[in-house]
């Protein structure tokens, strides 16, 4: 790797004092998650989302404080010294490696988030300063966002410039040990955890810190290991410009850093992408087709304590004369129940467009390309791999005999934040485990919240052809059921037993009741272990 492609040097992270000072500015200029849809208007923040600048840039053209931060530390453009000094303890940033003067080796030809490096502003100007206070022009060494809590908290996520996830950046063909921010993968993992106070929390493949920032509010202690430092550098910043903690940050590969250590919690955003070999370190496991996804699945088990989770994002093969579904069930460690959620699918050639394009190959020589392509089609070939899916793994410490193993496909759109969903998805495969037919008949039941009924069928008929239950929360979910099911879950209140309940509807619908609760419970069983029906008093 030549020094052309490195990035510049991150600011030292042992100095506390100019952290904090940082802090106390970017909040009193209100460079916060509210402060910029405030300032930019929904559609130029969505727009940074996807790395797309050119809104920002418009809507940073003024003077302000709070329009100088988002130019410097989001858009990575050249700001004038004044403007600067005027928000920022300038002399203290300098020393420590926030900034750098334009001009001075790697302060340049770093290109941001928009690709500008040293050219225009943007605005009508260029970017070498106004020749006041020191003049020239200031840039910054590392992409700092703001990012919300979910108790509202004030949170800040530092990585490469260059390196916000969202958009065809071409981020890989810079460097390969590049450090991305928060995209879309970071937030859902982050939306799907369970939050239960915990001893101790895991982080594997850190990367910025956005999974350690989230689990230090519900942790006392929290590890984070990547195999990359500059990933624990920036990890090192996040937290400390967050107001958080530091964590235990330890270097080495998935599990190795932390020896035979157990916790309550682990999470991992992995570098998944299942590759011709292990070219980017962000994204690319270095083990062939899945087995990085594989081994931290199968692992997670002897690294959990009793009653505790681990979940992950991750991708899978589907090979040829093998079920997909067989093949994550082999996964799961045995003392483990699992819910296995996969959300898309995709055929080889989108997936191999779709990684291309990640890394700017599409940007290369077409010959270059077209090389590229080829080795990843190759590598399916030779592994009889017809699509690659993705989804979510969650697994949970069981002592039960039996453990649940759920394996499904659900690519519908889902209500986030999902913690609580799964946590209680667990706790019905406890409640079914622990109650046989004769039991669920004796329990009583309530319905969800916001579950609501339709009936389907042609315009004018007397009866439905289909009856289906929706949730408009968590997974959203939706159940065709027979008339005795939609009867017996409409009158669930908890006041009446099962039983009672359906012994009413023999009574109405002119059946044998001993015949209804015979056939029911399987009907019941699935409303529950759906999250339709919620156990009273359980």
């Amino acid at each position: 790797m030549s020094n052309a492609s490195m990035p510049p040097p991150l600011p030292s992270p042992d100095r506390a004092d100019v952290t904090a000072r940082l802090r106390e500015a970017f909040l009193a200029a209100d460079f916060t998650a509210d402060g910029l849809l405030d300032l930019l208007g929904a559609p130029a923040y969505a727009a940074l989302a996807r790395s797309e600048t050119v809104p920002a840039l418009r809507a940073t053209r003024g003077d302000g404080a709070l329009a100088s931060l988002v130019r410097l530390f989001l858009l990575q453009e050249t700001v004038p010294h004044a403007r600067v000094a005027d928000v920022l303890p300038v002399d203290a940033l300098l020393e420590s490696g926030w900034l750098v003067a334009d001009g001075v080796d790697g302060a340049t030809g770093a290109a941001g988030a928009g690709g500008t490096g040293g050219g225009p502003r943007g605005d009508g100007t260029r970017g070498g300063g106004d020749g006041t206070r020191g003049g020239g022009g200031l840039r910054a060494t590392t992409d700092v966002r703001p990012y919300g809590g979910p108790e509202g908290e004030d949170w800040f996520i530092v990585s490469d410039l260059g390196c916000a996830v969202g958009g065809a950046g071409g981020i890989g063909s810079r460097d390969e040990g590049v450090v991305l921010g928060v995209g879309g993968a970071s937030t859902t993992l982050s939306g799907i955890t369970v939050r239960t106070p915990v001893a101790s929390a895991l982080d594997i493949g850190t990367g910025s810190g956005i999974q350690a920032l989230h689990a230090s509010r519900h942790a006392t202690r929290v590890t984070a290991t990547d195999l990359n430092p500059r990933a624990l550098h920036c990890t090192r910043l996040t937290l400390a410009l967050s107001g958080v903690p530091n964590a235990d940050l330890r270097l080495g590969s998935l599990y190795e850093p932390v020896g035979e250590a157990t916790y309550d919690l682990i999470v991992s955003n992995p570098p998944f992408v299942i590759s011709p070999g292990a070219r980017l370190t962000y994204r690319d496991g270095g083990m062939g087709g899945d087995d990085l996804c594989r081994s931290i699945v199968q692992e997670a088990g002897a690294r959990l304590n009793e009653g505790g989770y681990a979940q992950f994002l991750a991708n899978w093969q589907h090979v040829e004369g093998e079920e997909w579904t067989e093949r994550l069930r082999s996964w799961v460690p045995r003392d483990c129940d699992a819910w296995i959620v996969q959300r898309e699918v995709q055929d080889v050639t989108q997936y191999a467009e779709l990684w291309l394009r990640d890394a700017g190959d599409h940007r290369t020589d077409p010959a270059e390309y077209a090389a590229r392509y080829d080795a990843w089609l190759d590598e399916f070939e030779a592994r009889k791999t017809r699509g690659v899916g993705f989804g979510w793994i969650t697994l949970r410490k069981t002592g039960a005999a039996e453990p649940s193993v759920t394996v499904e496909e659900w690519p519908h759109p889902v209500e986030q934040p999902l913690g609580e969903t799964v946590q209680a998805f667990f706790e019905r495969q406890d409640y079914l485990r622990a109650n046989d037919d004769a039991a669920l008949l004796a329990a009583h039941f309530k319905l969800a919240a916001e579950v609501v009924q339709e009936q389907v069928g042609l315009p004018g008929a007397e009866d439905p052809e289909h009856v289906v239950l929706r949730q408009h929360r968590g997974m959203r979910r939706a159940t065709q059921v027979d008339t005795v099911g939609a009867g017996f879950a409409g009158v669930c209140d908890g006041s009446l037993s099962a039983g009672r309940i359906l012994d009413a509807i023999a009574q109405l619908m002119g059946e044998d009741p001993v015949l209804l609760r015979d056939r029911t419970p399987a009907q019941i069983r699935l409303l529950v272990e759906q999250g339709f029906l919620e156990p009273v008093g359980r």
